[in-house]
């Protein structure tokens, strides 16, 4: 390896946050701890993880760390390949956005890790799974920079277990740039994406989609929520959400065989009514089970809505 790769230098620095843990349910169960750094030294890198967990409940003896994580990182500008002895396998990375899947022996759980970096902020994820069921999640906002570290760790250890919910009374829309890029990791531009919100009453609202630019697609669902779980019920899509604090999992499917797999975290959720104003999204588009784009960006509030 002669140098850093571009995703090795984006993420430099130690990174600080105490990510809230969430059973397969969406109960929140107890705060993680965490200082990560990725360090290239010599041509190679090492990956640290050091801190341990506060609560957890039932999930408290399988996640309880009994010693700070370390492993080898291959990383010459694609997949970024684990090779132990904490962690093993790989990640993807699509410009500010990793996809990792991978497998903790002291967890003993597959991971897939979602990492969002916007500047000093990284928006993060973790899906634990036993097979191919969830047994948890690790999710929370991340800083390198030294001087917010203490208000953002009390930030974070009132804001975490805050559940996601969208506005229930306004109509309004949430918007953004994202980058896209294909599944070869190459950029393809951007894409103005625009969800506009029609609440039908408190746990029922209407959704209007809209991506213009690189990819032109649309969509109208009418969403329905119970507790963590969300339910997308036609006529432009169908399929679920399920919800971990302030990051909710969709999975939508359409009648031209296209699915979208996706991740909306509010980053100023705070506890009470209000939702966000700033919604961090990712989302895995696949044509025939194949992947055909990753998008992601950040998507911001407005009261207003043309199409509802």
């Amino acid at each position: 390896m002669s140098g850093p790769s571009e995703w090795q230098q984006r993420i430099q620095g130690e990174w600080h946050g105490r990510p809230s843990l969430f059973d397969a349910t969406g109960a929140w169960r107890g705060y993680e701890d965490i200082r990560r750094s990725s360090v290239f030294d010599d041509g190679t890198v090492t990956y640290f993880m050091d801190g341990g967990l506060e609560g957890g409940g039932p999930l408290a003896g399988r996640f309880k760390l009994g010693a700070p994580f370390a492993f080898g990182v291959t990383d010459a500008g694609g997949d970024r390949l684990y090779t132990g002895p904490d962690f093993y396998g790989a990640g993807t990375p699509y410009g500010g956005f990793v996809d990792a899947r991978y497998y903790g022996p002291g967890w003993q759980v597959d991971l897939n890790t979602w990492n969002q970096t916007i500047g000093d902020t990284q928006v993060y994820s973790s899906l634990l799974f036993q097979g191919p069921a969830v047994v948890g999640c690790f999710n929370g906002l991340y800083t390198r920079d030294p001087a917010q570290v203490a208000g953002w760790l009390r930030d974070e250890t009132v804001n975490g277990p805050v559940p996601f919910i969208l506005p229930t009374k306004d109509a309004g829309a949430y918007g953004g740039d994202c980058e896209v890029f294909g599944p070869d990791r190459k950029p393809r531009g951007t894409v103005r994406v625009t969800v506009e919100l029609k609440p039908i009453d408190l746990l029922r609202t209407r959704h209007h989609v809209t991506w213009t630019g690189a990819l032109e697609r649309r969509h109208t669902v009418e969403v329905r929520r119970d507790g963590f779980r969300s339910f997308c019920e036609g006529p432009g899509a169908w399929g679920n959400a399920q919800a971990y604090g302030r990051a909710s999992y969709p999975s939508l499917h359409f009648a031209d065989g296209t699915r979208l797999a996706g991740r909306e975290f509010m980053m100023d959720a705070t506890p009470g009514m209000g939702a966000g104003t700033t919604l961090a999204v990712a989302y895995e588009l696949f044509e025939g089970n194949a992947l055909a784009a990753v998008l992601h960006g950040v998507l911001t509030w407005s009261p207003s809505c043309t199409g509802c």
